[in-house]
């Protein structure tokens, strides 16, 4: 028998609704609403392709050079992308989390982020699932249980579908104002107001965009929320909210998704790529002290 190279596999069923998550980087598998599939899915002898559905913790997207200061302190994190010589994707991506809770419709995974190379600094971290009626919520939460002051950023990569239509027909809609500009190493060097290429408030069809785009300035409800959405041509609707910790939303398609001719990721991020060097919204995590943001998908057919 060969080993899931995901690890243990989480199931949490309802009524309506159902979800899989993986063990290895707390990853969302699987989410199915009235038997909908709203992740596409992956062979079970895969490792989980292109960082699906995995938490990125203690950064999201990269770092350049994989080089940053904090406090006074030169650090040089392990280069995780040797093509571009980036850090990328945070610490736990291949990390395996343990269950503290799990039931038919919750489930609380824990992973630390260990003092190393680069990062010599101590997390506590949790994701919790929890399964509704027509989707999923998830909250995360870090505390610093080092003893300095950490920098952390944190994003999350799950990719959407609506099992049965091509995701080149679906529509995408986000709020984003501005949008970062990006060098040939995925490195952004620019910030700019969203344009005819960009610009999703409107709503474009995947099948019509390249995206691999950094938001910022998006629209938020009253309670705060920001709102992603895929609309298929009969209406049916897939939606991602983030809350107002998570300033930030990547929107990635690529065509390198086993079994999928195109895939879309909507990732909320508390902060963008190469944060820990410049320092956007990056937080600044105390010992002793905890952060926690929440995002969730919803299926409206």
């Amino acid at each position: 028998m060969t080993a899931d190279p995901t690890g243990s596999r989480f199931h949490l069923r309802g009524e309506h609704s159902s979800a899989e998550i993986a063990q290895v980087g707390a990853a969302l598998r699987a989410l199915t609403v009235d038997g909908v599939d709203l992740v596409p899915r992956y062979p079970d002898d895969l490792p989980t392709p292109a960082a699906s559905g995995v938490v990125l913790v203690p950064w999201p997207n990269r770092i350049r050079d994989g080089r940053y200061s904090f406090d006074g302190e030169d650090l040089q994190l392990a280069i995780s992308e040797p093509k571009f010589g980036n850090a990328s994707h945070g610490l736990l991506r291949f990390g395996t989390y343990q269950a503290i809770e799990h039931t038919d419709d919750r489930l609380v995974l824990g992973a630390d982020v260990v003092p190393q190379t680069g990062y010599p600094f101590h997390l506590r971290t949790r994701v919790t699932y929890a399964l509704r009626a027509d989707g999923l919520h998830v909250t995360h939460a870090i505390e610093n249980i080092g003893a300095k002051a950490a920098p952390v950023a944190l994003g999350v990569h799950p990719y959407l579908h609506i099992g049965g239509v091509p995701t080149e027909d679906l529509v995408v809609h986000s709020t984003g104002t501005t949008t970062l500009v990006l060098d040939d190493r995925n490195i952004p060097v620019d910030e700019v107001p969203v344009d005819a290429a960009t610009d999703l408030r409107e709503g474009r069809r995947l099948g019509d965009a390249s995206l691999d785009n950094g938001y910022r300035g998006l629209e938020r409800d009253a309670d705060g929320r920001a709102h992603h959405t895929l609309t298929a041509p009969d209406g049916r609707r897939v939606q991602l909210w983030q809350d107002d910790g998570f300033r930030w939303a990547q929107v990635f398609t690529t065509d390198r998704y086993p079994g999928q001719s195109l895939a879309v990721a909507i990732e909320p991020m508390t902060a963008p790529a190469n944060a820990f060097a410049t320092g956007t919204d990056l937080e600044r995590l105390e010992p002793g002290a905890e952060m926690t943001r929440e995002w969730g998908i919803s299926y409206r057919a």
